[in-house]
């Protein structure tokens, strides 16, 4: 239901239009359930139930609150292997050894010397219901320190939609999977509403385009040839990114002629644009054999695609273009070449300066990127400036991470490019994103949004709740407890599916400590909650990590799958992280302590969500990875990547990200004044808020901002 999506995505409960009533009872129970899962609603939300007849409040508590409870993971129930976890987990061993007794008059698979442990009747399964492991373990001891989220209320369920519509359609960065859906599912729904004034991402573009054509409508924006593509690849049910190929469906007669129209008046407008189709010339190829262009004389110009396409008619394209132009080592000429397409000149500006021997080539580089800067998205610019932040010496690895997340690692062979012309590139991005950055009146900030990496694509992240794009920081509180839990939660689809949660141990030379998986319960205090093999009700692992005593420097939890359903197959598949103080008890997940929480989808065998490393003042702090792993379609355990995620997670936590922190330091260069916010900060006029959750004392009047929307266009 969209208003479940709504609140999850933006903690804003839809204003109901019911008859008013008397609905202080529901407000009060609502308030009460919502602090037990860590949420408190605001005093405009309570009022407005109040307000509300008794069932129609009741109707709106019950969707907030399944809302929120999902959003934290509270939706499902969270057994453990061991009733006592943390406490009573036994060593592995011993503990294999009591199965194996256990093995007495029962059959087994037995082979000389060899058992399989999953085979064992009591391994791997629950012993005890959900409701024993609760009644084992008392009450959570509240703390002050708790997790506690902010619930607002909303304008109407049709403003809301709306809202976050024109939000997602808008976003200067690429959508993940998940958004894309969501996307696709509001552009159908909002038809006849608002429409935004640009959707500046091609591959969102092309979702907002196949759902004005299923309603009828012509699709807006198409400037290149490869625009057709991806809406013919949304059209099929398939990958936009074109990162994977499409099966196209049988289109009717009249999509073929939107289709091959659109091309005919991207053609007519100038043959160069011809030059992309080889890049993807196969998708072309059978594209073609579904639209029956020779059916349409019509569109002349539609058919030289297909004709490139099939190799009847050379197309040279830009980038060909620009090749001949390094070959010859004419660098000034190549920058040349690329300023027709700024875009790309700014993505070839690291090749194009390491090529550059003379001084003279790199003036021309640059001021070919100066011509042409204004033109540039400002997403690139910012991809651009962080990548020039990492280059004047060379990596202690390259991280390629492809758009569904899955990562490999290769030596930086690159020479380091000369520290004084990173400056006068950076000098000149810096300068044109100041000249975008809005001026705010005055500009209140969350701090914990000053070591959030910009969001510059959402594939390199997850959905969730509280989770951060990849190379984002967030320190842990002391004070919000000393130990540190994982946990994963997944549930199969259609056979039986063994997930397995794992954690590797570092020093500071990220060198191997230990580790704590189901092949090792425990380690140096660290303890694992046991393996469960099988997943049909969902199954849940966790592990407790105590920060003050453990001997390591960085901590890095994966997921493996083990044998079984992969990421994307599974029903549902999450990872999370809480924190707690020894002396609170309570039930070994408890959505109060909930700190943040990511689905798990991906096309790897090993994920890697996150990481915790030691701050130089003893304190922790997490950094997001999202990543994953090839790993092997079976049996994947810590012992056998470690030394891959070694080496991903030191190059990703070397690695200096673009932060907010590099936009707030422009935007105070522009003269716009900043506060940082403080729970006892006192504000008398509205203000522009910074931050992922706006606090409730906000004045009326005031907006909010979320990292990927300080990025300018």
């Amino acid at each position: 239901m969209l208003d479940h999506v709504i609140i999850r995505k933006t903690l804003r409960v839809p204003r109901s239009e019911a008859p008013a009533g008397d609905g202080a009872a529901v407000a009060r129970q609502l308030d009460a359930v919502l602090a037990g899962v860590g949420f408190t609603a605001t005093r405009e939300l309570l009022d407005h139930v109040s307000g509300l007849e008794p069932g129609a409040a009741m109707d709106l508590a019950v969707r907030a609150i399944g809302a929120v409870r999902g959003l934290v993971g509270d939706h499902v129930e969270h057994n453990a292997y061991f009733l006592d976890f943390p406490n009573g987990v036994p060593d592995t061993v011993e503990f294999w050894v009591s199965c194996l007794r256990e093995l007495v008059g029962r059959p087994v698979d037995v082979l000389p010397g060899v058992v399989n442990l999953l085979d064992l009747p009591t391994y791997g399964r629950y012993r005890h219901t959900f409701a024993e492991l609760l009644a084992a373990h008392d009450e959570l001891v509240a703390s002050a320190e708790d997790r506690v989220t902010v619930l607002h209320l909303g304008d109407t369920l049709a403003e809301e939609t709306s809202a976050l519509y024109l939000r997602l359609a808008g976003s200067p960065t690429p959508l993940g999977e998940g958004d894309l859906d969501l996307l696709a599912e509001l552009a159908r729904t909002c038809l006849d509403g608002a429409q935004p004034k640009a959707v500046p991402v091609r591959e969102n573009r092309a979702v907002v385009n196949a759902a004005r054509m299923a309603g009828g409508r012509e699709p807006v924006a198409v400037d290149t040839v490869t625009d057709v593509l991806r809406l013919a690849c949304r059209l099929s049910g398939g990958d936009v990114s074109l990162a994977t190929p499409t099966r196209f469906r049988s289109f009717r007669r009249r999509e073929r002629r939107v289709l091959l129209g659109a091309l005919d008046r991207v053609v007519d407008g100038g043959e160069a644009k011809l030059g992309d189709v080889a890049r993807h010339a196969g998708p072309w190829k059978r594209l073609g054999e579904g639209l029956h262009p020779h059916e349409y004389p019509r569109f002349p110009h539609a058919a030289e695609v297909f004709a490139v396409a099939r190799g009847e008619r050379t197309a040279r394209s830009l980038a060909g273009r620009a090749e001949e132009a390094f070959y010859a080592g004419d660098v000034g000429r190549a920058a040349e070449i690329l300023a027709v397409a700024p875009g790309m000149l700014l993505r070839s500006l690291d090749r194009l300066l390491r090529r550059s021997t003379e001084p003279s080539e790199v003036d021309s580089v640059l001021a070919a990127v100066e011509s042409v800067i204004g033109s540039v998205s400002g997403r690139v610019l910012c991809s651009v400036r962080e990548h020039l932040a990492n280059r004047t010496t060379p990596d202690l690895a390259r991280v390629f991470a492809t758009r569904g997340r899955r990562a490999w690692v290769a030596d930086d062979n690159r020479d380091p490019l000369p520290p004084e012309v990173v400056a006068r590139a950076a000098a000149l991005i810096d300068g044109e994103l100041t000249t975008r950055l809005p001026t705010y009146a005055h500009l209140v900030v969350d701090p914990a949004m000053l070591d959030v990496a910009l969001p510059l694509s959402g594939k390199a992240s997850e959905d969730g709740f509280a989770v951060l794009p990849r190379g984002s920081r967030s320190r842990i509180d002391p004070e919000a407890g000393e130990v540190l839990r994982f946990f994963t939660y997944w549930r199969e689809t259609a056979r039986r599916t063994d997930f397995d949660l794992s954690a590797l141990l570092l020093d500071e030379d990220f060198g191997y400590v230990g580790h704590v998986a189901w092949t090792n319960l425990a380690h140096d205090g660290a303890v694992h909650s046991g393996d469960i093999t099988e997943s049909a009700d969902g199954a849940t692992e966790f592990i407790d990590i105590p920060l003050s005593t453990i001997d390591a420097h960085c901590l890095v939890p994966q997921v493996n799958v083990y044998s079984g359903e992969g990421f994307d197959d599974v029903a549902e598949s999450t990872f999370g992280w809480m924190t707690r103080g020894p002396a609170q008890a309570g039930a070994p997940f408890d959505p109060r302590t909930v700190r943040a929480r990511s689905t798990l989808r991906g096309p790897g065998r090993v994920a890697l969500p996150i990481a915790f490393t030691r701050d130089p003042d003893g304190s922790w702090s997490a950094t997001w990875l999202h990543l994953h792993l090839p790993g092997d379609p079976a049996f994947n355990q810590v012992e056998g990547n470690h030394l891959n995620t070694t080496l991903l997670a030191k190059a990703i936590l070397a690695r200096r990200y673009l932060t907010t922190t590099h936009l707030l330091d422009l935007l105070r260069a522009k003269g716009v004044p900043t506060t940082t916010w403080t729970p006892t900060l006192h504000l008398d006029v509205p203000v522009t808020y910074l931050g992922l959750h706006p606090p409730d004392d906000l004045p009326e009047g005031s907006t909010t901002l979320t990292p990927d929307q300080l990025i300018p266009d």
